[in-house]
């Protein structure tokens, strides 16, 4: 199997950085991408501003790889979406050339001839990526080995408070966005409802903010699950990613002043069509009317479906890799950042297959793009028989100024170690960060 590539899925951060570090060490890689270009979803959330800077957002080996070509990296900012895409990753695509292919959706990976269930000479075939392309076509790609980076962006979270989407919540999907607004111009003068208390429902709260400071009549309700507010407001001075401890003072200030109706202990179970809007209906029977929008930012989850037959070792809570659930386990987590995992951690009990960046973390808040670079450097070397590398940990992590302990889920103080008390439920923008 020495002469197959490793096929990489998507063509994300991580994904293109895995295919640098293998590109630099000397080995094949083929990256499939369901979109039309780098970066693509990514893209989606293009107008969004991350809290990372860019020495934060670009892989060492990619920096090697482009460098040549006259390509600088940035040493200060904050891009947006758009302008990572554009700036690095476009880049960076190129200059991985035909190693990639567009329009690629993997519909399945398995072991060339053996089901799930086989284990009669399963370690010595070839992987097989079974692919639809835009045409309807279908195809098989052989492999060496297999990296999913295809993350976890195509799988929000529903609004349901038990993980199921809620009574009606289909039928209103007309009334529902999953994804951070970009112009909310339309929904001046209108009650808008924000469902979720991560950094993506803080970013549609100030979006939204700003329209009900411009038009008074513009009513914003924010629904938090949790019994506390204090969770949704960030890090403070203790955070060293200056711009995410921005977000959640700026959220702070838009509640002091008015502009938001902040809801605490909500549990969606329900929505309902009335004549004036929607009527969201908790788990307690209190219901929020006239609503005529709902931006459902609960976080995200990972489409585990393409691996249905390959042998993975899951978090049956988090859906994350097992290796590392207990390390970003917001149940269980404490203060501080979630630190390095590398090939040992991610190792699946299907010798050969990898589960890096986003998707690695499941449904669990805390990742950033420095952690999924590390660990696509540390999984290259493992491919590469470089194990000491692979073993070794290159990666120092801003901290984050949050508690990541749960306490009591229904506790009005959030029960933190650590003030300003917070814990990351929702989701950051994608990966953003």
């Amino acid at each position: 199997m020495s002469d197959l590539p490793v096929v990489i899925v998507g063509a994300g951060p991580q994904g293109l950085a895995a295919a640098a570090h293998l590109t630099e060490r000397g080995l094949s890689a083929v990256v499939l991408e369901r979109g039309s270009a780098a970066g693509a979803a990514v893209s989606e959330w293009g107008h969004v501003r991350l809290f990372s800077g860019w020495p934060e957002l670009t892989d060492a080996a990619a920096r090697r790889l482009l460098e040549p070509s006259g390509w600088s990296a940035p040493v200060s900012g904050f891009p947006t979406g758009a302008e990572w895409v554009g700036y690095y990753l476009v880049p960076l695509a190129a200059a991985l050339g035909d190693r990639i292919r567009y329009g690629e959706t993997v519909t399945g990976i398995a072991r060339q001839g053996r089901d799930k269930v086989v284990d009669g000479g399963r370690r010595s075939q070839p992987f097989i990526v079974h692919t639809i392309d835009e045409s309807g076509r279908e195809g098989r790609v052989p492999a060496s080995a297999v990296i999913d980076a295809s993350g976890t962006w195509n799988l929000p979270n529903p609004a349901g408070a038990d993980g199921l989407p809620a009574i009606g919540e289909s039928a209103a999907a007309d009334r529902i966005s999953y994804r951070i607004p970009d112009d909310v111009s339309a929904l001046a003068g209108s009650h808008v409802v924000i469902v979720g208390a991560g950094h993506s429902a803080t970013h549609a709260v100030l979006r939204m903010s700003e329209v009900a400071h411009r038009e008074p009549g513009t009513r914003v309700s924010w629904l938090l699950r949790r019994g506390s507010a204090a969770n949704v407001f960030g890090g403070g001075a203790g955070d060293e990613l200056p711009e995410r401890a921005a977000l959640g003072a700026r959220a702070r200030e838009a509640i002091d002043a008015g502009l938001i109706e902040i809801v605490t202990g909500f549990r969606v179970a329900e929505f309902v069509r009335r004549d004036e809007g929607l009527t969201i209906v908790a788990e307690d029977g209190r219901e929020v009317s006239g609503v005529a929008h709902v931006f459902a930012l609960t976080g995200f989850r990972p489409d585990t479906g393409i691996l249905r037959e390959v042998r993975v070792d899951l978090d049956r809570a988090l859906e994350a890799v097992a290796g590392i659930a207990s390390e970003i386990d917001p149940n269980i987590h404490s203060c501080g950042s979630v630190g390095a995992t590398g090939a040992r951690q991610l190792a699946q009990p299907e010798p050969g297959l990898f589960i890096v960046g986003a998707k690695s973390y499941g449904r669990a808040p805390t990742f950033l793009a420095l952690t999924g670079y590390e660990q696509v450097r540390s999984v290259a070397a493992h491919l590469a028989g470089d194990h000491d590398a692979a073993a070794r940990n290159d990666l120092v992590l801003p901290d984050t100024g949050v508690c990541g302990g749960a306490g009591g889920f229904d506790a009005e103080d959030g029960g933190c170690c650590a003030a300003p008390a917070v814990l990351q439920i929702g989701s950051r923008p994608a990966i953003i960060g």
